[in-house]
């Protein structure tokens, strides 16, 4: 008996690809950089499962090159917004992600940025590197204080709601808004009270993103938006590039009307390394690394193995976005 074939579009952790090696015949792209669209296209035909990146288009175009026997789509990955949601569910076609796992490994990263933003680290690790450290000075790389201060967050799912437990531990103010409100007990477990956008935006020194991208967050934070933040406050992003206006947060923070910003997605990404916000002293840039640990990805690995073998089974996906094909 033959077994399925499969495309997975990058090398993921051994945790998730051992066992797509053990049941299925394996196209692996082996390159760091991602499948060009053509030759993504090329290698989807006749395949029975995909498992893709957020990097990976999943349309119309790549369900027809890959052809009606697909099963499956399997995403290395919380977000899906590489995936074209209605064009699978249209060809009945179950979508899977990887929620939940990378929830505290993301706080821990939204926090190492709003930490390392707000005492100026990337900055004094590289006066040091240039050797312009000479003495102790009172007015050498002052930053603002975490302890204290007031934390607001944009979306209180999970990881919005480990980003306030770890503010806690600060002594922090905890603001929040979202459009579906906490519970006054979860509320109250957190510590945090819920605000409308504007007051969230006036009142924060740190401003915490964790929204899904869609056309409503889309530029979220505009030239309004970061105009009605504190001159002292500090934006954090990691939820999505495009939530943040770039051209915006470059003229803010060049202009002094935010204190700095920490960013772990961009728009675009990756940004060019001339990018104007690659070379702004008060802007923290890291490549996308809020679920880059072990532990993290080896779990990711794992449960995007686990939706590819249970939809080319016929099986219910564990995860799945779009669990009405299963109607």
């Amino acid at each position: 008996m033959s077994r399925p074939r499969v495309l997975v579009t990058r090398i993921i952790p051994d945790a998730g690809l051992d066992r797509v090696r053990e049941a299925c015949e394996v196209d692996l792209w082996d390159d760091d950089l991602p499948p060009p669209r053509e030759e993504l296209l090329r290698r989807a035909a006749g395949q029975d499962g995909l498992l893709t990146l957020l990097t990976d288009r999943v349309d119309d175009e790549l369900l027809d090159a890959a052809g009606p026997q697909l099963k499956v789509v399997s995403n290395f990955a919380v977000g899906f917004d590489n995936i074209d949601v209605p064009a699978v569910t249209r060809r009945k076609i179950p979508a899977g992600n990887t929620p939940g796992v990378l929830t505290e490994t993301t706080a821990d990263l939204a926090f190492a940025l709003l930490m390392a933003t707000a005492r100026r680290i990337p900055e004094s690790v590289e006066y040091v590197k240039q050797g312009r450290w000479k003495t102790w000075g009172p007015m050498l790389l002052m930053g603002v204080d975490i302890h204290g201060a007031t934390l607001g967050i944009v979306g209180f799912g999970r990881i919005g709601r480990e980003v306030a437990r770890r503010g806690r531990g600060f002594g922090m103010t905890i603001l929040y808004h979202d459009v579906h409100p906490a519970t006054p007990e979860e509320e109250r477990a957190l510590g945090a009270r819920r605000v409308e956008m504007d007051e969230l935006l006036r009142e924060s020194d740190f401003l915490s993103l964790h929204v899904n991208l869609t056309e409503e967050t889309h530029h979220l934070i505009s030239t309004d938006a970061l105009r009605a933040m504190k001159p002292t406050a500090v934006l954090v992003n990691t939820s999505r590039g495009p939530v943040v206006d770039p051209e915006a947060l470059e003229r803010a923070l060049r202009d002094g009307e935010i204190f700095a910003a920490g960013l772990d997605v961009t728009e675009p990404e990756p940004l060019p390394v001339d990018h104007p916000l690659v070379s702004l002293p008060n802007c923290v840039v890291v490549p996308h690394i809020a679920s880059a640990s072990r532990v993290t990805r080896d779990r990711m690995a794992e449960m995007a193995a686990d939706n590819l073998l249970a939809g080319l089974r016929g099986d219910r996906l564990p995860t799945p976005v779009n669990p009405e094909v299963y109607e």
